[in-house]
């Protein structure tokens, strides 16, 4: 089996790198709250949605006329120095947009674009071949229908949604016959003389204001009846509001409450008041309107008239209002200014720690532990240096010799290490060998460095053979 390391040091690399990389991703995901799974449009509009009621168009509109585009799914964006666009829904909340006005009032302009059609993704029982022709995000459009929420805005802001034509049968009239095969008026409702030809499709709305004119896509028109002193900017053929807009002149601001909390006490200083603008026909803005260059250029003016003819470069389009919300947490703050740039330094420590790691902090370990304890070897280096730096050598003998006794005793089975028992021992084993006492005896008397060393050496040299007779033996 070979002794080998399972990795090399680039496929170790490689791997903290690549674990590395995906640790970051996984912490860029949580902080994001990005979705995997769903349909994220499902028939909603707002800033993402390529239905026709969404306004993923117009978004790629203002980013491609040199704005910089923000399609925010967060609660602290609201507060923009920029210009800031708000989808709600038709069940949206009045109160919750009435305080995002007032928030507003001098921060940043606002642009309000009405909701108008019930959409949702084609379901499961369409034919085949049209579902076929459906794109990721498509929707099926439902009627029109006005939103009620506007009515209960603050004072200065609120607005009646109206819906032209307006539906010749209400919708509680109708009814499914018994067997539910297709529908019939309600008992009491006036019905159409059957004699009477259907009449012709009425020809699309028509619109004017910005400098520009046009038609809608449909006859059906979303419009608005302002309630206060506001500035018509767009409206159809026969004056009704599509668009309004609301503090664009001081004359036409909003009266100033006492959460105003900017101006000061005696009046001298007083912050401006931000515009907004409501757009009431979202079909002016929406996928579906922004096939007709006339339309695209009146929802463009909208937004040039709120950032003061592009004085303002930053455009957030709200995606809360529309549901897609997320709170903040500490891993999007962590890669946010001004904590990004204390995460960057982290990042870099970590990576100059891995470097490090993969640097060898002196020599190789041995694969094999060395023959003497590191602790008994260091004392020995020591005692050694200190004779020899006291040039005391014939200290060495006598103990030398008493340690090599006890050796030679140890090997030859006696009890005690007598040198003349050693001697009688060694003259039956060894009958050639000199004496154990008198090779000792020459230790003992040498006093040169030499000397000493070859009279050592003669004692290890007899404890040696010992060895060797026993297993030869």
């Amino acid at each position: 089996m070979s002794g080998g390391s399972a990795f090399s040091r680039g496929g170790a690399l490689a791997l903290v790198l690549g674990g590395f990389a995906l640790f970051l991703a996984l912490l860029w995901l949580i902080g994001a709250g990005s979705d995997f799974g769903g349909d994220r449009n499902a028939g909603k509009a707002h800033a993402s949605a390529n239905g026709l009621n969404g306004y993923s168009g117009f978004a790629r509109l203002v980013e491609a006329e040199g704005y910089h585009v923000e399609r925010s799914r967060s609660p602290a964006d609201l507060e923009t120095y920029g210009l800031l666009v708000l989808t709600p829904g038709v069940f949206g909340d009045g109160k919750e947009v009435g305080e995002i006005l007032t928030k507003r009032r001098f921060i940043g302009p606002t642009l309000v674009i009405m909701p108008k059609w019930s959409a949702n993704p084609p379901g499961p029982n369409i034919p085949a071949k049209a579902k076929a022709r459906f794109k990721k995000g498509w929707v099926i459009l439902g009627g029109p229908e006005p939103s009620e929420w506007p009515e209960v805005l603050p004072t200065g802001y609120q607005f009646r949604h109206k819906l032209f034509p307006e539906p010749a049968v209400p919708m509680a009239a109708i009814e499914l016959d018994p067997q539910g095969r297709k529908p019939v008026l309600a008992p009491g409702t006036p019905e159409t003389p059957a004699a009477s030809p259907p009449p012709p499709p009425p020809p699309p709305a028509r619109w004017s204001g910005m400098d520009l004119v046009g038609v809608l896509p449909t006859d059906t028109t979303l419009y608005a009846e302002p309630g206060g002193r506001h500035q018509r900017l767009i409206t159809d053929a026969k004056g009704r509001v599509l668009a309004f807009g609301i503090g664009l002149d001081d004359a036409d601001a909003p009266a100033p409450t006492d959460k105003d909390a900017d101006a000061d006490e005696d009046g001298a200083y007083a912050p401006q008041v931000q515009p907004v603008i409501v757009l009431a026909e979202p079909d002016l803005a929406n996928n579906y309107g922004l096939a007709d260059p006339a339309r695209a250029a009146a929802a463009m003016a909208l937004v040039e008239e709120l950032t003061y003819g592009g004085e303002i470069d930053e455009v957030t389009f709200d995606m809360t209002l529309a549901g897609f919300g997320a709170s903040e947490n500490l891993l999007t703050l962590a890669f946010r200014p001004p904590f990004l740039a204390a995460t960057l330094s982290l990042l870099v420590a970590l990576l100059i720690v891995g470097w490090r790691a993969f640097q060898r902090f002196g020599p190789a370990a041995s694969a094999r532990g060395p023959d003497i304890a590191f602790g008994k070897r260091q004392l020995i280096a020591n005692g050694a240096g200190l004779i020899i730096r006291a040039r005391r050598f014939r200290l060495l003998a006598a103990p030398y010799a008493a340690l090599s006794a006890r050796r030679l005793a140890e090997r030859l089975g006696l009890a005690r290490p007598d040198p003349e028992a050693i001697d009688q021992s060694l003259a039956r084993r060894l009958p050639g060998e000199e004496p154990f006492t008198r090779r000792a005896a020459r230790l003992e008397a040498a006093s040169r460095p030499a000397d000493i060393l070859a009279a050592a050496q003669s004692l290890d040299e007899l404890a040696t053979k010992i060895t060797q007779g026993q297993s030869s033996a």
